[in-house]
């Protein structure tokens, strides 16, 4: 599982690129991610160990029932799973950084909020159905 994994992260897609560049080292909020990590028996496309969180870049808008099995299992081990379709990660980039910083917020919420990113603003205002992503963390979503 680990090969699998180490060649995962040498071929990513544009929309795995295009989040990881915002990510990688610590440019989020100071949050270390990691990609392609394994969390057996699945193997992650993006992990925030700190926060238990995990990113999951589709490239198919439809939700199947592995996606769904894998998503409860990983919400069991105390994870919450963000989907995003690269779509959305392409052509709105800062939309989802933001419900990211917001999961954040959600989870840390004991702590003190996240400051927002110097020269972002909040995008979306006019969202289509197609922008909307929930998590997927087994409560209710606020």
């Amino acid at each position: 599982m680990r090969s699998f994994a180490r060649e995962q992260r040498q071929s990513y897609t544009r929309a795995e690129d295009a989040f990881w560049q915002q990510v990688r080292g610590g440019r989020f909020h100071g949050l270390k991610f990691r990609r392609q990590v394994p969390i057996p028996p699945y193997i992650a496309d993006f992990l925030c160990a700190s926060a238990r969180l995990i990113v999951e870049l589709d490239g198919e808008p439809h939700e199947t029932e592995a996606r769904r099995q894998r998503d409860a299992w990983l919400t069991s081990q105390g994870f919450t799973v963000l989907r995003f379709p690269n779509e959305l990660v392409l052509s709105n980039l800062d939309l989802v950084l933001d419900r990211l910083a917001e999961a954040v917020a959600t989870k840390t919420s004991q702590s003190s909020p996240l400051p927002p990113l110097r020269g972002r603003e909040m995008r979306g205002a006019d969202r289509s159905s197609s922008d909307q992503v929930a998590p997927t963390h087994g409560g209710p979503h606020p």
